[in-house]
């Protein structure tokens, strides 16, 4: 099982210098993944959450690739409907081709409404224009002038129609800080959609909160609380049979981007526990 993390790509401690520390940080602790977030336009109810600067991810995810060697990046979660299938297509098989095919692709139908009345978007179509973006870049990435390779394609979400956009058109799915609970029912939804299509299973890449605490957590969402609780939860999921895990250490005060360290030694103290107790 993969293990990665997500960089935060926002907030007013967010520099250029500071991604590239992010960058060196992930890669020096051993970490599979380094992923990114996406919004286009800051409007206020992003900005409630991920004030600005917010860097693009196809341009942050670029530079990273030139002071990274050996690490995947990726997005999670591309917002589909915000860009025009064919550039998206070309922006990911470039990314993919300068990084030496280092890419994975996550892509989710977004939430802000302001930022798509901002764009011209319209909301209530978010889940077709998502749809059709997977097919027109997979169709686009068979012409030989792309140069894409083979650029996995995650799909985030938990709604039904999530999941199925994740069977039908994903190469896994990629759910978002779930609960325990919400992750075991969601599993399950997954696999009845599954035998409804009667199609494979896709893989499994969750992304989880990363937050350590000194005591337990009774009531609390994967990846939150001591550090022998963090474990148990990437025991279970690996059990579950994910093929890759996601650490989001961004707990949601804008003023943690000046302090990146801290989410740094968190990472460091999840990756020392796992090589002491062999996790492969």
């Amino acid at each position: 099982m993969l293990l990665g993390v997500n960089v935060p790509n926002f907030g007013p401690g967010t520099t250029p210098a500071v991604l590239r520390d992010w960058a060196r940080t992930v890669e020096g602790l051993g970490f599979d993944l380094l992923m990114v977030s996406d919004h286009v336009s800051v409007t206020p109810d992003v900005a409630e959450q991920y004030p600005a600067p917010f860097y693009e991810p196809f341009t942050t995810l670029s530079w990273l690739a030139g002071v990274t060697e050996r690490i995947t990046l990726g997005t999670t979660v591309l917002i589909a409907p915000y860009r025009h299938p064919l550039l998206v297509a070309r922006m990911a098989a470039n990314l993919s081709e300068l990084s030496g095919g280092r890419l994975v692709l996550g892509v989710g139908v977004g939430w802000a409404r302001q930022e798509f009345e901002a764009l011209g978007v319209p909301f209530h179509r978010r889940g077709k224009l998502t749809d059709e973006l997977i097919t027109t870049v997979r169709a686009a990435w068979q012409d030989e002038g792309y140069r894409a390779g083979a650029i996995p394609i995650w799909v985030g979400g938990q709604s039904d129609g999530a999941l199925r956009r994740a069977i039908r058109l994903g190469d896994a799915w990629h759910p978002l800080r779930q609960t325990p609970d919400g992750w075991r029912e969601s599993l399950t939804r997954l696999k009845n959609l599954t035998a409804e299509e009667q199609r494979p299973l896709p893989g499994l890449t969750p992304r989880i909160l990363l937050r350590l605490t000194e005591e337990p957590v009774p009531d609390r969402r994967l990846g939150e609380g001591t550090i022998e609780q963090v474990v148990e939860d990437l025991h279970r999921l690996r059990a579950d049979g994910a093929r890759a895990v996601v650490l989001d250490p961004f707990l949601g005060d804008p003023a943690e981007t000046h302090h990146p360290e801290v989410a740094w030694h968190a990472l460091a103290t999840v990756r020392k526990e796992l090589l002491r107790k062999d996790f492969p």
